[in-house]
């Protein structure tokens, strides 16, 4: 790990400020129905919900643009939404936050992703998931790449956020690529299981430990085992570098100049692991454009990370917030 001067942290966050970054992937919408229980239903043995409270927030690759708006940038979001009404809760909800809508694509062809918990009494009763995850056919395929090809000169950099629900098929991450290469855009990748090794050419690649032994089909632990790992999918890409994420462990960084980095987890108290994935992903880009090296950018992302792990729920990362930590943890005498 890395430690910062204080010109240095504050020239990268200042750098970063407006910058745009497409991100395309899967986008959702999480709704959050909450209500008391009372008695059980005479239909069946499940208890009765009595819904007085609901909530909508974004989901998927909605989320990672979300993180780097609250951290300053610009997000031009690409990605699907049905014709339906939480494909209008999504856009009102990037329009209430003052988010670029241009890059949504509202079709009759699928239903917005839309995962709807029931919480009865404060208890996580059930979770419902409304979704299609066919990939796109060639007339989405042709819309897609036609928005793509409308924002990619204002982007300072582009992220691939897969969720496996159908917007990322092959012929578009190695479309996406080929036109990233063109303009030399910086391209970060937030893979999942299906298409892991179709990311050739990338900048940054970002898996999630479970993502990476499932691709390597192998047990992987040890440090030594996860930086090998990291050195395969280097090699197998081509990209300039590896970011492992590793839950509890942190996170471990390879580059292509032979440089590896064991980051220890930042997380004082974790309450809630959802969206760091989202968090690291947002954070690293954002820094990056702001003109940090590999490590510096990693180093502030696991930060992040943390950061977000020990609030309850789904919560972006917040600008001052991080900044304010950082200062106060990592910096050291100018």
């Amino acid at each position: 790990m890395i430690r910062f001067r204080c010109e240095r942290l504050t020239e990268i966050f200042r750098n970063f400020e407006g910058k745009k970054i497409i991100v395309i992937g899967d986008l959702m919408v999480d709704e959050y129905l909450k209500g008391s229980v009372n008695r059980l239903s005479p239909e069946a043995p499940v208890p009765i919900v009595e819904i007085d409270y609901e909530s909508y927030h974004f989901g998927g690759a909605a989320n990672v643009s979300y993180n780097l708006k609250t951290l300053g940038c610009e997000p031009l979001t690409i990605g699907l939404a049905g014709n339906d009404r939480a494909g209008n809760i999504l856009i009102d909800l990037l329009k209430e936050q003052g988010m670029d809508t241009r890059g949504i694509i509202q079709t009759d062809e699928r239903p917005t992703t839309l995962k709807t918990r029931i919480i009865g009494d404060n208890q996580h009763i059930a979770r419902v998931d409304r979704e299609k995850i066919d990939y796109i056919d060639e007339v989405l395929f042709r819309e897609v790449t036609k928005t793509f090809d409308s924002l990619i000169e204002e982007a300072d950099a582009i992220i691939l956020e897969d969720y496996n629900k159908g917007i990322l098929s092959v012929e578009l991450i190695r479309y996406i690529q080929q036109q990233a290469q063109k303009k030399d855009k910086m391209v970060l990748v937030d893979p999942k299981f299906i298409n892991f090794l179709e990311y050739k050419g990338a900048t940054v690649f970002k898996p999630n430990l479970k993502e990476t032994i499932h691709a390597l089909a192998r047990p992987i632990q040890t440090d030594g085992e996860v930086e090998q790992a990291g050195k395969e999918l280097l090699r197998t890409l081509s990209v300039q570098c590896v970011l492992i994420t590793r839950g509890g462990k942190g996170m471990t960084l390879i580059e292509s100049n032979g440089d590896v980095n064991h980051i220890p987890t930042r997380t004082r108290k974790v309450a809630d692991v959802s969206g760091a994935g989202d968090t690291v992903i947002s954070t690293l880009t954002a820094a990056l454009t702001g003109g940090a090296s590999f490590k510096e950018a990693a180093t502030i992302a696991n930060f992040a990370a943390g950061l977000v792990c020990e609030e309850v729920g789904i919560v972006p990362i917040k600008r001052e917030i991080l900044l304010a930590t950082l200062k106060e943890k990592q910096l050291i005498d100018a």
